[in-house]
């Protein structure tokens, strides 16, 4: 398997026991994750762009926070609406979204 070009980790407040709770879960983690598979699934961009769930970053107050590697760009407050922007703008653009830059 080659490495992707852009890996994007998204907060779901996922516990090691599997259980979601927090902050980012009840801010719509989850969905932001399914619309990031969707979004990239449906720009054919399987093999270049990874989405991963995560624990807690520990910045709850910018939550739900997004990380795209290997950019190392942060973004906070993140909702299910802002994924088309940071598809079209960072991920195929190459520029981050400054407003939801942390």
């Amino acid at each position: 398997m080659d490495k992707p070009k852009y890996h994007i980790f998204v907060c779901t407040s996922s516990r090691p026991n599997g259980i979601q709770k927090g902050h980012c879960h009840t801010k719509d983690g989850v969905e932001i994750m399914m619309k990031f598979m969707e979004e990239i699934e449906e720009r054919e961009l399987g093999g270049e762009v990874f989405v991963t769930n995560t624990g807690c970053f520990g910045i709850c107050d910018k939550g739900p926070i997004v990380v795209v590697y290997p950019d190392n760009i942060w973004y906070g407050s993140v909702t299910p609406d802002d994924v088309g922007d940071i598809m079209d703008e960072h991920i195929e653009g190459g520029a981050p979204v400054k407003r939801l830059v942390i």
